[in-house]
C-alpha cells in the first residue's frame, strides 16, 4: 500500500481554504507585537559594558578603560537626570514637582534593566505626569516626558531590533493623535507633531545603524567562512602537489627494488628454488606497488596536468635556483654547514621546495632586499634558514600582495616529514623562516663545503 502525505504550506481558513498572503502579513505582525513589546514586558534584559577594544577606548589607561565600559549606563542615566529636572522646575516645589520628576527618570532608568517595559511605563508615565500638572503649556507630552519618552523609544530601539521600533513610533502615534483629537481642544499647542517627526528621524537613525552592523557581521562572516574555505583548498592543492612530485621519488625506488629482485638470482650461482621464489615474490609486489601508485596518483592529477621529464629538484640542484634568483634582481648569499651527507630524497625535494618558496616570498613581498639562506647538516636532521631583511624605502617595484599560501605550504611540507617550522618578522623590519627536517642517523658522509 502507498501512503501519499499532502504537505499545507499555508494555515487554512474557517472551511479548509488557504489564508490569503494580507492574512498572513497581518498575522506575522501580530505575532512580531506580541513578540517584541507584549511577551514578558517586563523581563530582566541587563544592559551589558561596552566593549573597550574601539580605536579609541583602546588607548585609555588600565582603570580608565573599566570606567569607560559603563559609559553608555553613564549617559542614560544624565539624560533621565536633564529630563527628571527639566520636570522640576516646571512646578514651584513640593510633591507634585517631586512626582513629576520621578515620571520623568523612571522609565529612562528602566530601559537599563527591561527595556519592552520601559517603553509601556514612559506612555503611562506621559499621561500621569499631564495629569499632575498644574499648567498644561503643551498637549499631550509636557517638556519633561517629552525628553524621557524620546530617551526611552532611542534606547530601547538600539537595544531591541528595527521591528520594536516600528511598533514603538506606531503606538507612540495612536497615543498622541488620540489625546489630541479626545481633550486637545481645549490647549492651544499641541507637540503630537513634534514628538512624531523628532522620534521618526531618531528610530530611523537606529534602524539604519542595526541594519548596517547586521549588514557587516554577515559580511564578515561569510569573509570568514570564505577564507576558511579558502585554506582548505589551499591545503588540498598543496597536498595535491606534494603527492605528484614524491610520485617520482617512490616511483624510482620501487622500480630500484624490482629490477635488483629480478636480477639477484642470476648473481648467485645455483640459487636455491625457496631464494628465486621469494626474489621473485618481491618483484611482484614491487610492480604491483608501482601500478597501485600510478592509479592513485591518477586521481589527484588534473586534467592539464604533465609529468615533468626531468627528475625532481634536489639541494645539489640549490645553486641554479640561486642563479636564477640573482637575475630577478634578489641579492643572496649561501652557507652550508656541518658535514654534508645524502640524504632520503623525499627531504631533499621538500627542502629544495621550501627554499623556492621562501625566496619566491621575498621577491614578491620585500622586493630589493636581500637574503641569506643558511643550510645546516646536524645531528638528526637537516636543518634550514631563510632570512631577508627589509626592503629599501625608495624602491620602483613595489610589493605585490600574493594569495598569501606560501607559508602554508611550507607548513605541510614540514608537517609530512615530522619536522617543525618558525616563520615571522625579524626585529629589524625583515621576514624569517626556520625549518627542521629529521632524518634517520644512518648516512654516508661526504665530503662538502660551505
Amino acid at each position: 500500500m502507498t501512503q501519499t502525505t499532502h504537505t499545507q504550506t499555508t494555515p487554512p481558513g474557517p472551511a479548509g481554504r488557504p489564508r490569503s498572503p494580507e492574512f498572513r502579513l497581518a498575522a506575522d505582525a501580530l505575532r512580531g507585537l506580541r513578540q517584541d513589546l507584549c511577551q514578558h514586558p517586563f523581563a530582566y534584559r541587563p544592559l551589558p559594558p561596552m566593549s573597550v577594544d574601539g580605536p579609541l577606548t583602546r588607548r585609555l589607561p588600565g582603570r580608565m578603560r573599566e570606567y569607560a565600559a559603563w559609559a553608555p549606563h553613564a549617559t542614560v542615566a544624565a539624560v533621565g537626570v536633564l529630563a527628571a529636572l527639566v520636570g522640576f522646575a516646571d512646578q514651584d516645589g513640593g510633591f507634585r514637582a517631586l512626582l513629576r520628576a520621578l515620571l520623568a527618570l523612571v522609565p529612562v532608568l528602566l530601559t537599563l534593566a527591561r527595556p519592552a517595559g520601559a517603553f509601556w511605563l514612559s506612555l503611562a508615565a506621559a499621561t500621569a505626569t499631564t495629569v499632575t500638572g498644574s499648567d498644561w503649556d503643551s498637549w499631550p507630552w509636557l517638556p519633561s516626558s517629552f525628553i524621557s519618552h524620546l530617551t526611552v523609544l532611542t534606547v530601547v530601539a538600539l537595544r531591541t531590533r528595527p521591528r520594536t521600533a516600528a511598533w514603538m513610533w506606531a503606538f507612540t502615534a495612536v497615543y498622541g493623535l488620540w489625546l489630541d483629537a479626545a481633550f486637545g481642544f481645549e490647549h492651544y499647542e499641541t507637540d503630537v507633531s513634534p514628538m512624531l517627526f523628532l522620534s521618526a528621524f531618531v528610530l530611523l537613525a537606529v534602524t539604519v545603524r542595526h541594519i548596517r552592523r547586521q549588514a557587516e557581521r554577515e559580511v564578515t562572516a561569510q569573509q570568514t567562512v570564505t577564507a576558511h574555505e579558502r585554506s582548505r583548498r589551499t591545503l588540498l592543492e598543496e597536498r595535491t602537489t606534494i603527492a605528484r612530485e614524491l610520485h617520482d621519488v617512490v616511483a624510482h625506488h620501487m622500480s630500484v627494488v624490482a629490477i635488483q629482485a629480478e636480477a639477484a638470482p642470476y648473481r648467485v650461482e645455483n640459487p636455491p628454488e625457496e631464494l628465486e621464489k621469494a626474489f621473485a615474490t618481491i618483484r611482484e609486489n614491487a610492480v604491483a606497488a608501482l601500478t597501485e601508485l600510478r592509479r592513485v596518483l591518477g586521481v589527484v592529477r588534473a586534467e592539464d596536468y604533465e609529468a615533468p621529464d626531468a627528475p625532481q629538484p634536489t639541494l645539489a640542484d640549490l645553486d641554479g635556483l640561486l642563479a636564477n634568483v640573482r637575475e630577478a634582481g634578489l641579492t643572496v648569499d649561501k652557507a652550508v654547514t656541518g658535514a654534508v651527507r645524502e640524504l632520503p630524497q623525499g627531504v631533499e625535494l621538500s627542502a629544495y621546495r621550501i627554499v623556492q618558496e621562501a625566496l619566491s616570498n621575498t621577491l614578491r613581498h620585500a622586493p630589493g632586499a636581500s637574503a641569506r639562506v643558511e643550510i645546516g647538516h646536524v645531528l638528526g636532521g637537516l636543518g634550514l634558514r631563510i632570512v631577508n631583511g627589509p626592503p629599501p624605502a625608495p624602491h620602483l617595484t613595489k610589493p605585490s600582495p600574493g594569495a598569501g599560501h606560501g607559508i602554508t605550504g611550507m607548513r605541510e611540507r614540514v608537517s609530512m616529514l615530522n619536522g617543525g617550522m618558525t616563520a615571522g618578522s625579524t626585529e629589524d623590519g625583515g621576514y624569517e623562516v626556520t625549518v627542521f627536517l629529521p632524518v634517520p642517523a644512518a648516512g654516508t658522509a661526504i665530503e662538502g663545503g660551505a
